[in-house]
């Protein structure tokens, strides 16, 4: 087709489904060397011409491969492919729980960082003395937003607080926010009418950090819920960039994903077998512990538990997103 880019966005999409149709035909050739490979194994460890170890190893890459993609294949709803705006904010508990959302955000950069997607401080605002009060991350990535939706929700901490002079067990919460990252072939309707800006400074304490030109961006959207007619306001805040235009890009993009999950509850809402096997994200419904002094980290949804908790907060949460998808995921239908 020659006149193929010259309609850019239905271009793009396609390219889009022909990638992923790249990827799983990738994966499956990994799947089917990786098996191949241990029949060889088996069939040289019977003739005494390689190690039990050797084929263990072979054993271990076939199933990890296979694994990986069974797992992708549970993510098969539009939103899955997308990336992912995740925004924490500390709870009650001053300094400590502002400490605790600081770590949280660095397990999920840590994260991102081991899966090869690309991410960005949208806004952060600072503690009052350590931490942070709340930060909102954009990750972007193949299905970055398909395996971080089993983050959202409020995570509990307990330890003996550093900031404790008596050396107390302290209990912190923070909530993690999870919405898809919209793009470009995703249909999302702003209403401009509706829109209102205004402009801030934004940078660090003072001295040269401080931002002198008003580059931080406040957006304010008027919205109506066309379900229910409740109407909220929308706030969103970015100082990404130091390019007040750009942050303005930036802040439409997460509004776009904002009303882009609000319609996607919607469905959900409707799916009662998919809503019966979810927790509703309130203070009191914690999806996760992580008890520092024991030594353990507990998922409350399916149960799945490690010891590693210094695995944990350098980003390793495979096994709580692999144990949640395996129990929830399979019983999301298309909308």
């Amino acid at each position: 087709m020659p006149d193929f880019w010259e309609h850019q966005k239905e271009a793009q999409a396609q390219m889009k489904k022909i990638k992923d149709l790249e990827s799983w035909i990738k994966g499956y050739a990994e799947v089917e060397t990786a098996v191949d490979e241990l029949q060889n194994g088996w069939d040289f460890y019977k003739e005494e011409l390689l190690e039990e170890a050797e084929l263990d190893a072979l054993y271990a890459d076939a199933m990890a491969k296979i694994e990986a993609l069974e797992l992708k294949n549970m993510l098969r709803r539009e939103e899955d492919k997308l990336g992912v705006v995740l925004k924490i904010n500390s709870g009650a508990g001053g300094t400590e729980s502002q400490d605790w959302a600081s770590m949280l955000m660095r397990m999920y950069l840590r994260y991102a960082e081991k899966s090869g997607y690309k991410t960005s401080i949208a806004n952060l605002l600072e503690g009052d003395e350590a931490g942070i009060k709340s930060c909102t991350i954009n990750i972007e990535g193949d299905y970055a937003y398909g395996y971080l939706k089993s983050e959202n929700g409020v995570h509990r901490l307990v330890r003996v607080s550093p900031y404790n002079a008596q050396g107390k067990r302290m209990t912190s919460f923070a909530s993690v926010f999870v919405t898809p990252l919209v793009d470009d072939t995703i249909e999302v309707k702003v209403e401009p009418a509706l829109l209102s800006w205004d402009t801030f400074r934004s940078g660090g304490a003072g001295g040269q950090n401080v931002n002198k030109v008003e580059s931080g961006v406040r957006l304010r959207y008027q919205f109506t819920d066309p379900y229910t007619g409740e109407k909220e306001e929308i706030l969103i805040e970015n100082t990404e960039t130091r390019d007040q235009p750009k942050n303005k890009e930036n802040a439409l993009r997460q509004l776009r994903s904002i009303l882009y999950d609000k319609e996607l509850k919607h469905r959900m809402e409707e799916q009662a077998k998919v809503e019966a096997g979810k927790m509703k994200i309130e203070w009191g419904s914690q999806i996760r512990s992580y008890v520092f002094d024991d030594r353990r980290v507990k998922d409350h949804r399916t149960n799945y538990q490690t010891s590693d908790v210094n695995g944990v907060m350098d980003g390793d949460i495979d096994g709580f997103i692999k144990a949640y998808l395996m129990e929830f995921a399979g019983n999301e239908s298309e909308s």
